[in-house]
Parts: structure tokens; C-alpha cells; sequence
């Protein structure tokens, strides 16, 4: 066969294409459109025109007509100026919330972190403990939320009298046994340290109920760090506290940014939130659904100005495992 024959063979030859194979990272991110498949369907048909209807309100006055219905009329920015400049309670009620917000993230941070490092350790009966400290979030749905969001219990114990009419307040007395204030006083400490102190005790209960999903969270970080690099800090010579600060921070510290973020969303919007309340009692108002919407918007941007915030500052902070 010539040359020119093997040319003509070769250039009619069909080529096969090649077949192309996905890498394993991509079939994870189709896996992931999978499962978020369906909420994003149910964002777009359900939440999305609402979110629409509720900013579209926000920018209109409402009137009520005779006889049924109302009509709506552009107003322009003159809910959020009334709910900033106008409304007496709006503002001083944000503020304050934002105020016990941080507070509250903080502690409910470090509260987790301490219990998830302790239900780490092991010790007889660790499943039943970490069983235990869950408990609060399975109670925190359904009829047992609606008790908790009444606060019959706290009401009673904030009153004149006790449950068993003995005219004290249990919480009250706890405060009062311990003796804080004389304690720290005595050790020359600030007064501003005293009220945190103070404040955390008596919320100890709240703390503890919001605690839950962090300490499951914080429980996988932990559990995700090899013990052959404890194994190697005990052979250097290391103590638990340098382990602690060395290895066991940087290693949970994007459980901490995912904890942060849950905390500040969950805080900002649990039905107990001062501010929450506010709007809906606004909402309940004959002009409230404008005003209301108003407020709600301005809620959700400093909500997320806090979580960029947030996130800004943490992600300078977080170490991440590079696996090769």
C-alpha cells in the first residue's frame, strides 16, 4: 500500500469522540443541586412573590375602602422615615435588642464549645449526656414552644409571688445565694463585669436551651481532628492547655464561623426577639402592614450588614485543613 493510499485511509477513518467523565467534585455539586432543588422550586413560587408584595408595600400607604378592600398609594420612603423618626418605641426597641443580641451570641458561642469539648472527653455514659443537652432543641418545637413563648414560668418567678406563694422570686435567690456582686466587689472587679456575670446566671436557662445544634456542630469539628495529631502533641510534651489553643482551635475554627453565622440568624429571628415581637404587635395595627414592612426591611439590612460583618472578621481567623 502506498503512502498516498495510508493518507486516504486514515483522513476517511471516523473519529470517536472521547467520552467526557465528570470529576468527583462535580458530581458532588450536581448532587447538592439535587437535594436544594426543592427549596429553591419552593423559594421561587412561594417565597419570592412575597418578599416582592412585602417591599412593594413598604413604599405604599394603605387605605381602607368603603365597603371592603383598599387601595394602596406611593409614598415613597415615608414608612421608614415614620418607623425611624416618628414611631417613639421603633428605634429604642432595636437598640436595646441589638444590645442583649450581643450578649447573648457570644455566650451561647462559648457555652457550646465548652460543653462540646467536655461531651468529647471519654467517660461513662457520654452518649446519655450529649442526649440530654439536646433535648431543649427537640422541645423547642411544636406545643412546647408555645409554653416557652408564653413564659408562664418566668412570669411567675419575676412577680410579687413564688409558685408556692411564698412572696420571693426563685431567680432572685440564686443570684442572692451565690452572692456575685459581694464576690466580685471584694476582688475589685468592674461593675460592668459584675452585670455580665449576673446577667449570664440568670439566663443560664436560655443559654443552655439555644445551645443545642452548636454543640452537635462543635461535637463533628472536634471529632474530625485525627488523634494521631494529639498522639503527637503528647509526645512533644505539650499541655492540654497549649493543645487546646494549638491544635483544637484553629482546627474548629470554620465550626465556629458556621456556628457564629446559625447563632446570629437563629437569635435575630426566634420568636422571643424583642424586636420581632414589636413589628408584629405594629402589624396588628390598622395601618400596620406598611409601617410594619417598613420596619422589617430595615431589620433585615442591619441583619445582614451584622452577618457580613461577622463573617468579614471571622474568615480572617479560620484555618482550613488543606488534604491533599
Amino acid at each position: 500500500m502506498t503512502n498516498e493510499a495510508k493518507l486516504q485511509q486514515t483522513v476517511s477513518a471516523p473519529k470517536t469522540k472521547k467520552r467526557k467523565v465528570a470529576s468527583l467534585d462535580k458530581k458532588k455539586a450536581r448532587a447538592g443541586w439535587v437535594f436544594v432543588l426543592p427549596f429553591v422550586i419552593g423559594f421561587v413560587l412561594v417565597y419570592l412573590p412575597i418578599i416582592w408584595n412585602s417591599i412593594f408595600m413598604s413604599f405604599h400607604s394603605l387605605h381602607i375602602v368603603t365597603g371592603g378592600g383598599f387601595t394602596l398609594e406611593f409614598v415613597g420612603l415615608e414608612n421608614y422615615s415614620d418607623a425611624l423618626f416618628e414611631d417613639p418605641d421603633f428605634v429604642q426597641t432595636l437598640l436595646g435588642g441589638l444590645k442583649e443580641l450581643a450578649f447573648d451570641i457570644p455566650a451561647i458561642l462559648i457555652f457550646s464549645l465548652f460543653m462540646a469539648v467536655l461531651l468529647n472527653q471519654k467517660m461513662v455514659g457520654r452518649a446519655v449526656f450529649r442526649a440530654i443537652f439536646f433535648i431543649p432543641v427537640i422541645l423547642s418545637t411544636g406545643l412546647m414552644e408555645g409554653i416557652e413563648a408564653s413564659n408562664i414560668l418566668g412570669t411567675m418567678m419575676e412577680g410579687n409571688e413564688s409558685i408556692d406563694g411564698s412572696g420571693s422570686s426563685a431567680a432572685s435567690e440564686i443570684v442572692s445565694v451565690m452572692d456575685i456582686e459581694r464576690l466580685f466587689s471584694s476582688m475589685k472587679i468592674g461593675k460592668e463585669l459584675v452585670e455580665i456575670v449576673a446577667k449570664m446566671i440568670n439566663e443560664i436557662y436560655d443559654i443552655v436551651n439555644r445551645s443545642g445544634v452548636q454543640m452537635l456542630i462543635f461535637l463533628a469539628g472536634l471529632q474530625s481532628i485525627s488523634p494521631a495529631i494529639y498522639e503527637a502533641c503528647r509526645i512533644d510534651g505539650c499541655t492540654a492547655w497549649e493543645t487546646f489553643w494549638k491544635i483544637t482551635f484553629p482546627m474548629i475554627s470554620p465550626m465556629i464561623l458556621v456556628n457564629g453565622v446559625y447563632t446570629i440568624i437563629d437569635s435575630f429571628t426566634t420568636n422571643s426577639n424583642s424586636v420581632m415581637s414589636y413589628i408584629n404587635s405594629v402589624y396588628q395595627g390598622s395601618d400596620g402592614q406598611v409601617l410594619s414592612s417598613a420596619m422589617a426591611w430595615m431589620y433585615f439590612i442591619i441583619v445582614m450588614l451584622i452577618l457580613a460583618a461577622v463573617v468579614g472578621i471571622f474568615s480572617a481567623f479560620v484555618f482550613y485543613q488543606k488534604r491533599d
